[in-house]
């Protein structure tokens, strides 16, 4: 079952334009003007988070940052289509996912300040840490939802990667073992045009989507800068899972208009021209133009969600900066989750070599 493979689904058009898809249009006919603003919201904090985080890390505040920009429709529709007990597994790149499932902005960059070594709990917000081995979080994705199927949870989990992870060997083997299993999982990726500095036409001659196929997963290509169209289709995926019909692949097409993270030089390997389209279809003003259109975006509601990015990214900024350096011992903890003699024998070994400076004479 493969659905409209080719053309990616739409319902706002770049210009803010409605396009009429009953089909996917019954799918967010429960929204209402407050919703439709809501999405907004969450598009443009996402992006204020992110672009203060990029400033951060230029200023020496953090040590490093995969930004979105250019991502936010995929990252805010998807994750406002999760259901509270549905669990949302991450690459490093899903700051908004993890906002909109109501992690603290400020959480967000303890990890690459490093000053610890997982940012929140993954189990009080239903998303996980920052995965940075690519494709792992496939595989991770599966087992938990493999694991609540057997308990009798009507859950669905969410697996978020690029376009270069579907390279990897642990997305192939996730989608095996998905469809073999019938695992409740979406297979969202983001096919933001590159693998670092390698473009997707060299990974894949045929569309990503294609390989869900090969499987026999059912697949969707969406555009990824339509924030209705993507919260849509991940609606239909997620219900599908719910239902114990087994897994899904969302192919939500994109770009990263930034670097790959802020060690890279994206100028390296794209042009300006290159960029120059994608600019045109950038997913916040797509929004606005559309709420603009019809009447439900003044400038008095623009501004006051300004006001709120700019309080967020106060916020995000001050409570970065202030983070405790952690004490040298917290390398130990939470490796086990009770304790193991092993871990207390190397923490007694590193706090007695932390002991040996504090004998040793200044020598001038």
């Amino acid at each position: 079952m493969i659905d409209n493979l080719d053309y990616p689904v739409q319902l706002i058009q770049p210009d803010g334009a409605r396009v009429c898809r009953p089909e996917y249009d019954r799918l967010i006919a429960n929204l209402d003007r407050d919703d439709y603003l809501s999405l907004y919201r969450d598009l443009v904090i996402s992006r204020r988070i992110d672009t203060t985080a990029v400033t951060l890390q230029r200023q020496g505040e953090i040590g490093l940052w995969a930004p979105l920009l250019g991502q936010e429709a995929a990252q805010v529709g998807s994750a406002r289509a999760l259901e509270p007990d549905d669990f949302a597994f991450t690459s490093y790149r899903e700051h908004a996912v993890a906002y909109c499932r109501g992690v603290p902005p400020h959480a967000l960059t303890v990890l690459w300040r490093g000053c610890a070594h997982s940012a929140w709990d993954p189990e009080e917000f239903n998303v996980t840490n920052p995965a940075i081995v690519v494709g792992s979080q496939g595989l991770h994705a599966t087992g938990y939802a493999l694991g609540a199927h057997l308990d009798g949870a009507e859950i669905a989990t969410i697996a978020y990667f690029g376009d270069g992870a579907t390279s990897q060997g642990d997305i192939a083997e996730a989608l095996g073992f998905a469809a073999s299993f019938r695992a409740g999982v979406v297979f969202f990726c983001q096919n933001n045009q590159w693998a670092i500095s390698e473009p997707v036409s060299l990974q894949s001659r045929t569309p990503i989507s294609h390989r869900a196929d090969g499987y026999g997963i059912p697949s969707y290509r969406v555009d990824g800068n339509d924030v209705l169209a993507v919260l849509a289709v991940t609606r239909k995926a997620l219900a599908h899972a719910r239902e114990g019909s087994g897994p899904t692949f969302i192919e939500a097409i994109t770009c990263r208009m930034g670097p790959h993270t802020t060690s890279d030089d994206p100028s390296r390997y794209r042009s300006d021209t290159d960029m120059a389209q994608w600019r045109a279809r950038d997913p916040i003003e797509r929004m606005r133009l559309f709420l603009t259109s019809r009447g439900l975006l003044d400038d008095k509601v623009a501004t006051e969600i300004d006001s709120a990015a700019d309080e967020v990214a106060s916020v995000l900024r001050r409570n970065t900066i202030g983070f405790p350096d952690p004490p040298p011992s917290a390398l130990f903890d939470h490796v086990y989750t009770g304790p193991h003699p092993l871990i207390d024998h190397e923490r007694a070994q590193h706090q007695e070599y932390l002991a040996s400076f504090d004998n040793q004479e200044v020598v001038s």
